[in-house]
């Protein structure tokens, strides 16, 4: 971890130790904020832990929060993120040895994201499985014909009863939660690795009526797939690469994890002046509809996603959306310790036609928090604007925007 307290000097000594062909070029900015545009993380740099292979919509990769978790914490530090998703800031810190809290008003993001701390051996798994009844001819209480063959709807509906029971009985364990996450990840997709027929790619599900008309284009009826089979299977893509070493750490970090479920601006049960960093990315505007796109997951777990959907942020302006984070960034600056970061990303909004970070300054400035810095990570476009930012080639990948804060000591 580079311990002096200027971005400047932090990004200086990282680039030393970066290939030559790694670069960052600070230049000047709105309010005199320098932004550093740059290859932070390369495409040399993608590979990352299994264990973070879990679909969700708008998520960021695992090199991001790595790349300030290594250059802003210690071994032991708390590290966390308000707006969780699927997991990928505390996986990665707790693969780095540091502790975690997180917090997203989604329950999904609770199940998709604990139990990868407590990873099962797959012969666990494997016997969990094998004691579960799956008997023919169940049904759910809503039409999933369009989804799923009868027989792979009447296991889904009996594993969802088995994992509901469990839950509500109090006896669900480390094993049913990992059955569960798995399960939730492979409702729908695009591959003979889903329970259902081919459909949009596994972070979202379409409707009925948009599925039926898919069946129809594509001439197709769902197959019949071995649930039992296909949560095997990627419980072993999910522990691929996880070493003895990853795995203690990722237990250990499970133990005292801190994770809750509630608005990202109501967090007291997280103690002041405990967090070293923060690394997030927040909902931007009204571009993901998390109802519209996690309904089946929500029904396989129980969940109303209506109102899930209701209690997410889906402010529509920069006006309203900063009202909001306001608020969150104020508690951001309560649990940060002197001393301590938020790295706020905020991607690209509207195909780059809004620059949200400038909005973002302002917003941690108002909290006592100061700003370090705009870190762009840009992956090799085909040309550098002006000082406002980066522009995309015609068919390229969106760059990164992260907004850097520290509490003064």
């Amino acid at each position: 971890m580079v311990t002096c307290g200027c971005l400047d000097e932090m990004l200086e000594t990282w680039q030393k130790n970066q290939p030559a062909c790694v670069s960052c070029e600070p230049v000047s900015s709105f309010h005199h904020t320098p932004r550093y545009i740059g290859e932070f993380w390369t495409s040399a740099q993608r590979q990352a832990s299994s264990i973070h292979e879990v679909s969700y919509r708008a998520c960021f990769k695992p090199q991001l929060p790595r790349f300030f978790i290594t250059l802003l914490t210690k071994s032991g530090d708390l590290v966390y993120d308000p707006f969780c998703g699927r997991g990928t800031t505390i996986l990665e810190a707790a693969l780095y040895g540091r502790n975690v809290a997180a917090n997203d008003i989604n329950p999904l993001s609770r199940i998709l994201t604990l139990p990868r701390l407590h990873p099962p051996r797959e012969s666990d798994v494997s016997e969990r499985l094998a004691a579960i009844a799956f008997p023919s001819g169940c049904r759910a209480e809503i039409d999933l014909s369009m989804f799923y063959h009868p027989d792979t709807e009447s296991s889904l509906v009996s594993l969802r009863e088995y994992l509901l029971r469990r839950q509500e009985d109090g006896q669900e364990d480390d094993i049913d939660r990992w059955i569960r996450m798995v399960a939730t990840s492979r409702l729908t997709g695009h591959s003979n690795g889903f329970f259902s027929v081919y459909t949009l790619p596994p972070n979202q599900a379409v409707s009925p009526e948009s599925q039926a008309r898919i069946n129809r284009l594509r001439d197709q009826v769902p197959p019949k797939r071995d649930v039992a089979a296909l949560i095997i299977r990627k419980t072993r893509s999910l522990l691929r690469t996880l070493s003895d070493d990853e795995r203690n750490r990722l237990i250990q970090a499970g133990d005292s994890a801190i994770f809750s479920t509630c608005d990202s601006r109501k967090t007291r049960h997280i103690k002041p002046d405990s967090v070293q960093l923060t690394v997030t990315s927040p909902p931007f505007l009204d571009i993901v509809q998390y109802s519209r796109d996690n309904w089946l997951r929500c029904w396989f777990n129980g969940i109303d996603d209506r109102a899930v959907g209701e209690e997410i942020t889906m402010a529509r302006t920069v006006s309203e959306w900063s009202s909001v984070m306001q608020e969150t960034f104020f508690e951001l600056a309560r649990i940060t310790r002197s001393g301590g970061f938020v790295a706020f990303e905020v991607g690209e909004v509207r195909k780059g036609e809004v620059n949200l970070e400038d909005a973002v300054v302002p917003l941690g400035e108002a909290c006592g928090l100061s700003c370090q810095g705009i870190i762009i990570n840009s992956q090799q476009f085909t040309k550098t604007s002006h000082i406002w930012g980066v522009d995309n080639n015609r068919c390229g990948t969106n760059s990164n925007r992260i907004v850097v804060f520290q509490k003064e000591e």
